[in-house]
Parts: structure tokens; sequence; C-alpha cells
């Protein structure tokens, strides 16, 4: 286990106890820029911010906005993985990390069709629509990570040409984004949306801002996972990619510049994250030059 990882472990089963739950078998079940573990036996799993915090100082916030979110969610119906109800779910801040606390959910390993995770995000942003969006700027989680990206990124290991570069097509991009401003899921890509035995659920709301559905709409738009255009095609309201490009384009930078995060804590993964910049950033300049 890698040392990041298991300060997260320590730090969920520590947190947990001091809230009165004791953890036995404290189980990792991913190690991104966050760690997700299960505190068996206990159906609690903690979501710990690892390498988040390399692009997000003030994990506390987006954290802090995950939990309200899902819980006027779960309290409106919408299928989503709940917060906890044997802790309080946070955030928390143990051992200086940040962490929160979430049901834990049985997975079938079931992977979403474009028209199931379509459908899927048409029926959550029905019930978004009824919830005020969160106190914030317009789309403020995706433009502050890339702006944070752009003053930081070689700190990452990223070639400094490029990310001099996503600062200058970050500020062309900005003034041509808009629309009317509710609450998102955020992050609505088909590897947030979970098989489990209750249904489908979407997880990992960290990522939501004040915005428009576009961008959620451009997240899934933009998967590799499966056929994207067809999964915007089954939602409700679909948008073109003429309509979706400006938002596509933030999330090209988006991904990139969270891409570099991740290389720099996994060199195997480093090739292909400064692949993925080189062509985010030819992409929009390309874009931007027409």
């Amino acid at each position: 286990m890698s040392t990041p990882a298991g300060a997260a472990v320590a730090a969920a089963v520590a947190c947990a106890g001091r809230l009165g739950l004791t953890c036995a078998d404290p189980r990792l079940l991913s190690d991104g820029v966050n760690a997700v573990v299960h505190l068996a036996p206990a159906p609690v799993v903690a979501r710990v911010a690892t390498a988040t915090r390399l692009l997000r100082p003030d994990v506390s916030r987006t954290f802090g906005r995950e939990v309200a979110l899902a819980t006027a969610l779960t309290a409106a119906g919408a299928a989503v993985v709940p917060p906890s109800d044997l802790l309080p779910p946070g955030p928390h801040v143990q051992d200086g990390l940040v962490l929160s606390f979430w049901r834990f959910a049985e997975l079938t390993g079931e992977q979403p069709t474009a028209q199931v995770a379509g459908r899927a995000l048409g029926e959550l942003h029905e019930v978004l629509a009824s919830l005020p969006a969160p106190a914030g700027a317009f789309l403020d989680t995706p433009l502050e990570d890339v702006a944070v990206f752009a003053a930081t990124g070689a700190d990452l290991g990223a070639r400094p040409d490029h990310v001099e570069r996503v600062g200058a097509l970050l500020e062309a991009v900005r003034p041509r984004l808009a629309g009317p401003s509710g609450a998102l899921h955020g992050d609505a890509h088909p590897g947030n949306l979970l098989g489990t035995t209750t249904g489908w659920r979407w997880t990992d709301l960290e990522d939501t801002s004040p915005g428009p559905v576009g961008w959620d709409l451009a997240c899934l738009r933009s998967t590799g996972r499966l056929d994207g255009r067809a999964a915007v095609d089954a939602t409700p309201d679909p948008l073109s990619d003429a309509d979706l490009e400006p938002l596509l384009l933030l999330r090209l930078l988006h991904g990139a510049a969270w891409s570099q995060v991740v290389a720099s804590r996994d060199p195997g993964y480093r090739r292909q994250a400064d692949e993925r910049l080189a062509a985010a950033v030819a992409e929009v300049s390309r874009s931007v030059r027409g």
C-alpha cells in the first residue's frame, strides 16, 4: 500500500473511532486523487482527500458541497449514494486529511450503457432542478481547478510551455461559457454511475458547482468509456456538439489538468498524461483560433 493510501486508511479509521465507530477490517476500495475506504464490517465508506489537494487547496469546501448536495438529493428521492447515517458525514479533518463518510453500496459489477447513462443523468437533473444551486460563482469548481493548474502545473511535472498555454486558453474560453445556472452533478461521467444491488446510483458529487446543465452533458459527451454522443442523445434535452463546444473545451482542459495530478503520484501514467495535456492544448488552440 502506498504511503498516501496508508495514511488515508489510518485517518479514516481514527476519525471513525473518535466518533464512536470501531473498524476491525478496513479495506481500500480505490486509490485515486481521493482514497475510498470501506470501514468493514460497518456499512460505512470514507472518502479521503489525498492528491485532491494539489489542485484544490480548500478541499473542505468541495467536500462540504458534496455532502450537502447528496443529503438534499437523498431526501428528494434521487438515485445517489447517500451520506452515512451511522456517522456524521462531515467533512472532517483527521491527521491533516479531509474526509467524509458515506453509506456502503454493494456493487454488481455491471457497467452502464450509453442509454442507461443518459436516462440516469436526465432523471438526476430533474431532481437537481428542484434544488437551489450551491453558493459560489458560475462553474467555479472547474474554472478554479484549471486556474490553479495554470499557476502550479509545472510543479506536478507538466511541460512548462503547456502549462503556460493552458492559462491563456482558459482566459480565451471563459467568456464563451454561458447558460442558466443551477445545481449540477459536476463530474457526470459513466464511472460515477454505479451499478448497485439497489439500482443505478450516482456518486462523487465533489465537483458540483453553480452552472448550466450543459456542463454535465459535456462531461458525459467527453467520456471514453462509452459512446458519449449516444449518451447525451438519450437525455431528455440533448444539446448538439456545437452548442456544447465551449463547455467541451473547458472539460478538455479540466481533464488534462487532473491527469497531471494522477501522473505526479503514478510515474507509470506520465506518458499518457503528457499526451492528454498536449492533445487538449492543441485541440482547444485550434478552436480558439477558429
